[in-house]
């Protein structure tokens, strides 16, 4: 039987073994784009990680123990590596190499908020570091056990605290726990004939509580909503006290101190349970293909949609170069295919763009708003191409990570970073990050693929997701990397973007955050933590540089 506190992934990767993986025509396909090599490079044994010796000031591991029972307190090698980063490119480069120097001393597993609420209260009478710690799907640093000042740090993981704590099918709100998955979320909101719809790329492994931690955007954002809308109401342990934040549709009391918690990152307290608004299961799904000459055309056509009220669940345009490149990988050289690109090249769409569009709901619904926003993307230029790009993406959308590893195991770079803005200033910021992507990497002598997708609609903008591919730089793959971001960083900032739409800030963007938020923005963020967390113990070096 699986011991349920064991790591629900791969300590050096995403998921579990034996998930299919690239297809077999990749490796020629990174030869010829990027000069990847080949040459595998596996991650190191476990047994060969560098771990260092776990450290317990003031009697710590006795007195975790005695709040959540001795079972519940590991300190074994897989553990402890487990929880010592989460999934950023820099991450997995760090974990593959077998440094695990920052491998938390210890991880506990609480049961309930009282039991949350009693070992924060023992960190910081001993001064120790606290990290809270859901699915570990962090893709910007944010559960690295960072000790700053501290001698040791403890991993919190909420697994324990997994499930749904209410239902309130009148209101449609739901209380969960925070160490739910999105999995099991949904399964237990499916046996209730509801459905929350927040399915992150991360959604298999993802927590509520990290959800809610991180404010994150699901795939079916645009329908659904981001996170942050669906809060209704949030239960929170702090080192200075319980903060209860009551289920309600709406309040003009003041500045929300809810919206504080929301995306806080673990950095103010931990989030023990969280109301969230959920809709009836749909009836009916349906997930279809679109072609447009150019990303420019689509940008516009998706731009339509969202101001005439017309947008689908999900809408996601790929620009060209990421078009290419995943038809490529997905090729079978089919007589139906070459068919299909005849076709589209006849229709001036032969370099074109894909989008998938996904809508949910009662069948008749779905039905009424397909015609709608099908009339306005053929007035805008674009080609319908069917169901079978939908269903394609609709089996695929949770495949990335797993070929990451895939492509690392082959000395490729691959990394992802996002951001949004106004329609109007959405070309000039998908440029400037783009050709700062390229600059920088091409002058490491590594000239990458850059590929970018519009994934998340507003009224007044949408965000932009780009996916990097380079060979590594052999020695230097963390140093190659952090020269890109930052690159990119400063390029979305300087040119009107937001550092994070949907990862979050973490390590990897706090030093842009002051730009986004003012000098005065962060000196209002650094009271609330010095009121909810005096002593700083709460997930050091996240969110608030310095």
């Amino acid at each position: 039987m699986r011991d349920p506190l064991a790591p629900r992934m791969r300590w050096w990767g995403w998921g579990v073994d034996g998930h299919p993986g690239l297809p077999g025509h990749a490796e020629s396909l990174l030869r010829s784009e990027l000069g990847a090599e080949g040459r595998r490079r596996p991650p190191v044994p476990l047994e060969e990680v560098r771990l260092p010796a776990s450290v317990y000031p003031g009697g710590l591991r006795e007195r975790l123990a005695a709040i959540v029972g001795e079972r519940h307190v590991r300190d074994d090698r897989l553990t402890r590596v487990a929880h010592a980063a989460g999934k950023s490119y820099l991450d997995l480069v760090r974990i593959r190499s077998g440094d695990a120097s920052n491998a938390p001393d210890v991880v506990v597993y609480p049961g309930s908020h009282e039991e949350v609420a009693a070992v924060l209260d023992v960190c910081a009478e001993i001064g120790v570091a606290v990290v809270p710690y859901g699915g570990g799907t962090s893709v910007v640093g944010g559960v690295e056990p960072l000790r700053g000042r501290f001698p040791a740090a403890v991993s919190l993981d909420l697994a324990r605290m997994d499930r749904l704590v209410r239902t309130d099918l009148r209101s449609l709100a739901v209380t969960f726990s925070p160490g739910m998955t999105g999995p099991r979320a949904e399964a237990a909101l499916r046996a209730r004939g509801l459905t929350l719809g927040h399915f992150p790329q991360s959604f298999e492994y993802a927590t509520v509580g990290g959800f809610v931690a991180t404010r994150s955007a699901g795939q079916a954002s645009t329908g659904y909503g981001r996170i942050d809308e669906l809060v209704l109401g949030l239960r929170c342990a702090t080192p200075a006290g319980e903060a209860a934040l009551r289920t309600l549709p709406a309040s003009a009391a003041g500045p929300s101190l809810r919206e504080l918690f929301v995306g806080s990152e673990g950095t103010l307290g931990v989030v023990t349970e969280v109301t969230l608004a959920v809709r009836p299961a749909p009836e009916a799904r349906r997930f279809e293909g679109w072609s447009f000459a150019s990303f420019e055309e689509g940008v516009e056509a998706f731009r339509a949609l969202e101001q005439e009220d017309a947008s689908p669940d999900v809408a996601r345009l790929s620009d060209e170069e990421e078009t290419r490149i995943n038809l490529a990988l997905a090729s079978s050289g089919s007589l139906l295919e070459r068919a299909g690109k005849a076709y589209l090249r006849a229709r001036g769409h032969g370099e074109g763009c894909l989008a998938i569009l996904g809508f949910e709901g009662r069948a008749r619904e779905v039905e009424r708003r397909r015609a709608r926003t099908a009339a306005i993307l053929r007035a805008a230029g674009g080609v319908a191409l069917g169901e079978h790009p939908g269903r394609a993406w609709e089996r695929s959308r949770y495949e990335g990570p797993y070929l990451r590893d895939d492509l690392l195991d082959r000395g490729v770079l691959v990394e992802t970073l996002e951001t949004a803005t106004t329609w109007s200033n959405l070309p000039v910021l998908y440029r400037a990050v783009g050709d700062a992507l390229r600059r920088t990497l091409a002058e490491r002598g590594t000239p990458p693929v850059v590929m970018c997708h519009v994934s998340h609609l507003y009224r007044s903008g949408a965000s932009l997701y780009f996916t990097v591919l380079a060979a590594q730089e052999e020695g230097a793959e963390a140093e190659q990397w952090r020269a890109a971001k930052a690159a990119a960083s400063d390029a979305i900032v300087e040119h009107g973007g937001t550092i994070t739409h949907h990862h979050a800030v973490g390590t990897d963007h706090a030093p842009w955050l002051a730009r986004e938020v003012g000098a005065l923005g962060i000196e209002l963020l650094r009271a609330a933590k010095e009121r909810l967390d005096p002593a700083g113990i709460m997930n050091p070096g996240k969110l608030i540089a310095g």
